[in-house]
């Protein structure tokens, strides 16, 4: 509808013009002594009107001729452009589909594109890692350190890497460098987390695992395992005395003394270095709340000595595990072990074999025997002495 209005306009308006041109008889006269130029009208603006249009086409030319560089510039730029997103988009599909060496040449295609070439390095230097080429992968790498708008990412994939290849301190180095910029996502700490665990830096380690379970980032099953492991290297230094020992075992939170795990670690460590009032509470304390077997071995290392009250009560307390737990090798072992070194020789020998007949495993076996080669030694039994000798010496050969 509205073409045909604009035609119909159109069309009144040439014979208005027609109409008037044909009854309009005016000259114009140009006048340049010694010349004299006469023109109609109709004709001076029919020129007029001419001339304009040539004019203007003129002008737009030469507007469209100035701009033209910039477009060829532009569409240079827009073909680079749509180039470097194919070939960026081909390289993370390559990359996950594990096609490294395909993965890091289409990076390098993208890079040709300026605003491709950070993330495309990053990919790259995954890729060639991926390919165990660490030359080149920080020579990728290398290539973004101007880009400040990539710092966090050049310096986390920085540290997957060097984790990754088992280089901790590397990799705590760019760990220093991410903290000083500031960094401290979710993400970043568990990177930080590896490599301080690689690199065995276990106080780091708990500080970094109490951080990420306040924002429920670790598997609760992980995060123990991690905290275990850490109380474990920390308890086991042997440059700790007593003082300092007994500082550490304080400093671990009470829910986490109580656990099986650390709680053997701990009796362990004040055991070799004597302590074994400390190792016994331990152990009593966390089998109180949950029963544990592998604490009965540094519960027998805890053995007060010959005739204290510490050691009959052990006897007594064991006897009482006995009930709950009848059958257990490992507390036969241990009450027959604690009634051995109180000369409670018809108790030490019951627990003792029944220790033997349930044992199971050649560690046991070995203890076993040994205590009962002990016992029949104390009690002038020579030859059944000599018997469990042998046989302790066979079971350490196993």
């Amino acid at each position: 509808m509205r073409i045909f209005l604009w035609l119909l306009a159109l069309f009144a308006t040439a014979i208005g013009l027609a109409v008037v041109a044909r009854f309009n008889a005016g000259n114009v006269v140009f006048f340049y002594p010694p010349y004299r130029v006469d023109l109609s009208l109709n004709f001076f603006v029919l020129l007029s009107v001419l001339l304009f249009f040539l004019i203007y086409a003129v002008l737009k030319t030469v507007r469209v001729a100035q701009k033209m560089p910039g477009k060829v510039a532009a569409y240079r730029r827009d073909k680079l452009e749509r180039k470097g997103n194919l070939a960026l988009r081909d390289s993370l599909k390559a990359y996950f589909e594990g096609r490294f060496g395909h993965a890091e040449k289409a990076a390098m295609r993208a890079s040709e594109s300026p605003d491709n070439a950070g993330l495309a390095a990053l990919i790259a230097a995954r890729a060639a890692h991926r390919m165990q080429q660490t030359e080149r992968r920080d020579t990728w790498l290398a290539t973004v350190e101007e880009d400040q708008s990539l710092k966090t990412a050049r310096l986390m994939t920085a540290i997957e890497l060097l984790v990754d290849e088992r280089q901790p301190e590397l990799a705590l180095d760019v760990v220093k460098e991410l903290n000083a910029n500031g960094t401290r996502h979710i993400h970043a700490l568990r990177m930080a987390l590896k490599a301080n665990q690689r690199a065995n830096n276990w106080p780091e380690v708990l500080r970094l695992v109490r951080t990420l379970d306040k924002n429920n980032a670790l598997h609760p099953a992980l995060s123990t395992r991690l905290r275990e492991l850490a109380y474990q290297d920390l308890l086991k230094n042997p440059s700790n005395d007593a003082e300092s020992l007994r500082n550490i075992w304080w400093a671990i939170p009470a829910e986490d003394r109580t656990k099986a795990y650390v709680a053997m670690h701990g009796a362990n460590a004040f055991n070799q270095r004597g302590l074994h009032d400390d190792a016994r509470a331990i152990i009593e304390k966390s089998m109180a709340l949950e029963w544990d077997d592998r604490l009965l071995r540094p519960y027998r290392a805890s053995a007060a000595g010959e005739g204290s009250p510490a050691l009959l009560a052990q006897i007594e307390r064991c006897e009482e595990w006995t009930k709950k737990h009848p059958g257990d090798p490992e507390l036969a072992l241990t009450l027959g072990t604690l009634c051995l070194r109180q000369n409670l020789w018809g108790k030490a020998q019951r627990h003792l074999e029944q220790a033997l007949s349930d044992a199971n495993g050649a560690r046991m076996l070995q203890e076993v025997h040994l205590k009962l080669a002990q016992l029949h030694e104390a009690l002038g039994h020579e030859e059944e002495a000599a018997s469990h000798y042998r046989q302790c010496a066979v079971a350490t050969i196993l």
